[in-house]
């Protein structure tokens, strides 16, 4: 017997395999109207782990963890369509218009020439920003109702996460309503009494030093951190001390009447943060076409991956995936995803339903559309 027999033997099992996958999921779907007719979950542990022992008893030994797989795999599309099917129908997340053009007040942390207040411009316009000095006063500003949005870094694709904003994340009630891109131009700015060579200490944020890392160990600065990048160019122009220096911005550097020694110093370019907009109550833009949320995975060998499968068996598109461990737990990890999709599309709402049923801890964070 040649190759291509063998593969022929194939193709017809796979044919077959093909015939019965399509009518077990048809039986499936008998049994999702049931279940609806009944208001039955979908979800049977009992009736699963039943199957897997089977499978497993039925199975040649060296295939029984393989056969135990496939068969889970085959049950996950199974809940999959059941969800679908019971979810059908059954109404949609409805945010409520997001209209930036009315908001009153804009919270940010920082000062006038931070990057969140180009952040606040990009999305807002000409709307004044109210600062606040620490991340999590932002959060309650918004959470209590003082401001209408509040708005934080996220990421930077140099460095990566913002710790400090995934950290109150996990702790406080929020919606995501927009994703703003702003590029950072970091520069070295010190006051007109200054010069490159007297320069001795850096001032700015954790992130904003770390960005320029080569350039600081280079020219064998003393880094010195601060709250961020505005409030550090204040600082070194009140300080007037020719050792002193700050990383922010060209447009920072010009509104503090600071003298800029070196422009454009990070590490890489081009050099994005994006910041997060957010609100108390679930708003979104009629265009939104990403979805954000966060969970915890039952502690069982596999949850992860079948976690993911759902996405795979929905077809959506994972843009994101974070992990943060979760203070005070035993390395208990939380999850954070954004993936492509629309809250007013069934299978979105049947895979955010049937996430917030089988994973330990469900939140949907946000729906927005990246501000580039």
């Amino acid at each position: 017997m040649d190759l291509n027999e063998l593969r022929n033997q194939i193709d017809s099992i796979d044919s077959d395999i093909l015939e019965l996958f399509a009518k077990r999921m048809e039986v499936c779907r008998k049994v999702a109207e049931y279940k609806k007719v009944n208001n039955l979950p979908v979800m049977q542990g009992g009736r699963e782990k039943q199957i897997i022992e089977r499978v497993r008893a039925n199975s040649p030994e060296d295939l029984q963890d393989g056969a135990a797989m496939l068969f889970q795999n085959i049950m996950d599309i199974s809940k999959c369509l059941q969800s679908a099917e019971i979810e059908r129908n059954c109404g949609h997340f409805s945010p409520k218009p997001f209209k930036p053009e009315a908001a009153a007040k804009i919270a940010c942390q920082g000062t006038v020439g931070a990057y969140s207040e180009a952040a606040c411009k990009k999305l807002f316009g000409d709307k004044p920003a109210v600062f606040y000095h620490e991340f999590e006063d932002v959060f309650n500003a918004v959470e209590n109702g003082e401001a209408d949005y509040g708005i934080l870094p996220l990421e930077n694709s140099t460095i990566g996460t913002i710790s400090e904003t995934y950290s109150l994340m996990s702790r406080h009630s929020f919606n995501i309503c927009s994703l703003v891109r702003v590029e950072i131009t970091h520069c070295l700015a010190a006051s007109e009494c200054a010069t490159l060579e007297s320069v001795k200490r850096v001032y700015s944020k954790a992130e904003a030093l770390s960005q320029c890392s080569e350039y600081i160990k280079t020219h064998g600065l003393v880094r010195r951190e601060y709250a961020n990048t505005a409030l550090s160019a204040e600082y070194v122009l009140e300080k007037n001390d020719p050792e002193a220096a700050c990383i922010c911005s060209r447009s920072c550097a010009e509104l503090y009447g600071l003298k800029i020694l070196n422009d454009r110093i990070a590490d890489a370019y081009p050099n994005y943060t994006r910041f997060i907009c957010f609100s108390k109550d679930y708003v979104a833009p009629k265009n939104a076409d990403t979805i954000s949320v966060c969970m915890t995975v039952p502690n069982t060998p596999g949850s992860l991956y079948r976690m993911l499968t759902k996405f795979s068996i929905a077809g959506l598109n994972l843009t994101k995936i974070e992990n943060k461990n979760i203070a005070g737990s035993d390395f208990e990890v939380l999850f954070y995803l954004d993936f492509k999709g629309s809250c007013a599309d069934e299978k979105v709402v049947s895979l955010l339903h049937d996430l917030e049923n089988e994973m330990t801890f469900f939140r949907f964070l946000g729906s927005f559309k990246e501000v580039l």
